[in-house]
This record gives C-alpha cells, structure tokens and sequence, in this order.
C-alpha cells in the first residue's frame, strides 16, 4: 500500500499541515479540506483509505457508507460527539481519538473562568476601560476559601480541576455515575446530581457529549442551582440548553455562568447571552496552549499511520470493532 493510501483531513484550525505530511509520508496522500459537512468533504473522502477529523459532521452510516475504503476516522480532539460510534463498529472502521493532549489546559481554563466568575474579572475591566473606577459594581464577592465546587462528570480533566480547586481550599464534588467514591486519590465527595447542584456554589461541566448528557442542564436542572451559584462549561455547548439557560438569567435563578462551549457555536451577534454583565464567554479556547498543539496535531496522523502499517491504535474508542475492521485487524 506504500504511497498509494488516500487520507482525507475534512477540516483544520491550524496554519500548517507539516506534521501532517511528514507522518504520513510515503505512505499516503493527504487531501486537506475545510469543511463543515459531509456534503462539502465527501466528494474527495468517497474513496478515501483514512478520514481525518477535527469538526466537521455528523459522520454517520450514512457517510460511512459512502467511504467503503474508510479503515479509520481519527479525531484530533478528545470528544467524538461528531462520529456515530455504533454505525462505525458496524461498518468496521476504527474510530480514534487524542484524549490526553489538553487536559492541563482545559483544568487551567476552568480554573480561570471559575476565579474570573468568582471576582468579577471581566466585570470590573469593562468597567475601567468605561471610565468607572469603583467596587460597588462587582458586589457581592465571597472568598473561595470554604466554597463548594460542584464537578458534573469526574474524567480526565474534572478531576484536574479537583486538584486545582482544593489548593484554593475549595471543597470538591462530582457527579459521575461511572466513577465510585474513592476511585481516584483526588479530592471529591460523590453525589448524586440533584444534591451536588443544591450543594455547590460553582457547578462545573465536564461529561462527554453523548445522548444521555445532551440537554442536561435544563430548566429542571438549573432550578436546582443556588441562585447565588455560577454555571462553568468547558465540556460539550449541547450539554446545556442554551434556552433554559438564559430564562434562568432572565429570573436570577443562577448569578451566572462562564461558558468556553455554547449551542450554537459560533453564538449569533445578536444572541441574548451576549452583552451580559454576569456572563463570560471564550470562544472555545480552553484546549489551546503551544504545547497542546504540537499533541493535538501529531496525535490523530500518527493513528492513521498505525492503522496503514498493519498495526492496533492507540487511542480506539470503539473497542468493540476489533477482530472485525476493514484493516483486518
């Protein structure tokens, strides 16, 4: 196969496709695109060997379908809401992921945007750059010290930000019906959801985005808040319903919220979660730091080139194809 494989890239937030190329060379062709959809990148992926993956989609059987050569789909990221895992076991293609490059940057974002709700940051520098030089503004602020920071989902990176959060002096609890209590030497008492939002002056999101967490923080959910309690999400836009979010700052049932992620993504100009004093939004930055980039772009090529040289990947996500792939492996 040496030189003779098609590897298609559907879409890329990088400037340069070197590592790109030096992995995969003599090996294969690389056809990068920048697409959002199937229907822009399927034209080149149709008789692709290797699908490479950053946001574009859904890929479902449908398009699985459509690239009967596909032996793998690598995402460059951590989440793969963007692949139907099921449909891509049933069609036999290995379905990757790069689930390590970013976790101190996301813990270190959630962490900022936790110090940034809790200081009124953003607040007060809007303020000075508007002529005001005044405290009052910002009120109320309550130390950290002694405060509850609620984890919804206790992966990788939540429980980063338990370490994080008790050297603040913070008390930690998550949420995670896949992890038990004492599971890991990290800070963090288990609830159940319902109390740890009672419980929590800070609610944190980082489940992946999958049926069951699409939609989670509803208006069921978000009236189980403090109305003193600020909303983090650095996890999944979709994990919040973007509706029920701003009745809930409409009627002051939460103080607040710091969103890295929203639904939509990119939020419309116009949209009513912008222009608010008591909301904070990055545009879905929490991944990135130099280093991050150089492991989220080696991570999904060095899969691919794994799978065309006959060997298991590292990072498989769909565990279950194996012994059944197109590879043959």
């Amino acid at each position: 196969m040496a030189g003779t494989a098609k590897v298609v890239l559907t879409d890329y937030v990088w400037e340069s496709l070197a590592v790109e190329k030096e992995t995969l060379q003599g090996l294969a062709r690389l056809v990068a695109l920048q697409t959002k959809t199937p229907a822009e990148f399927l034209s080149e992926a149709e008789d692709c060997d290797a699908l490479l993956n950053t946001y574009a989609g859904p890929i479902d059987g449908q398009v699985m379908a459509r690239m009967p050569r596909c032996q793998i789909i690598a995402r460059y990221g951590i989440g793969v809401d963007t692949i139907d895992l099921e449909a891509a076991t049933l069609a036999g293609i290995i379905v990757t992921n790069n689930p390590t490059y970013c976790i101190e940057e996301v813990a270190e974002h959630t962490m900022a945007l936790l110090l940034a709700c809790a200081r009124k940051v953003a607040l007060y520098d809007r303020s000075v750059r508007g002529g005001r030089w005044q405290v009052p503004p910002g009120k109320p602020i309550f130390r950290l010290v002694g405060r509850t920071l609620g984890l919804v989902g206790f992966g990788n990176i939540a429980r980063a930000v338990a370490v994080r959060a008790a050297a603040f002096g913070m008390r930690v609890l998550f949420y995670d019906p896949f992890v038990g209590q004492g599971q890991f030497a990290t800070p963090g008492e288990k609830r159940e959801l319902r109390a740890l939002l009672g419980e929590s002056d800070v609610v944190s999101l980082h489940p992946p985005l999958v049926p069951e967490t699409r939609g989670m923080i509803d208006d069921a959910t978000l009236t189980q808040m403090k109305p003193s309690a600020f909303l983090l999400n650095c996890a999944r836009g979709p994990i919040v319903d973007t509706a029920a979010l701003v009745r809930a700052l409409d009627a002051g049932r939460i103080a607040g919220c710091a969103l890295d992620t929203t639904d939509p993504e990119p939020l419309p100009d116009a949209h009513p979660l912008r222009g608010r004093d008591n909301v904070i939004i990055t545009p879905h930055a929490a991944w990135y730091s130099e280093q991050a980039m150089v492991g989220l772009q080696a991570g999904a090529p060095a899969e691919v080139r794994r799978v065309l040289t006959c060997q298991w990947p590292i990072n498989v996500v769909n565990r279950a194809v194996r012994g059944r792939t197109r590879a043959g492996l």
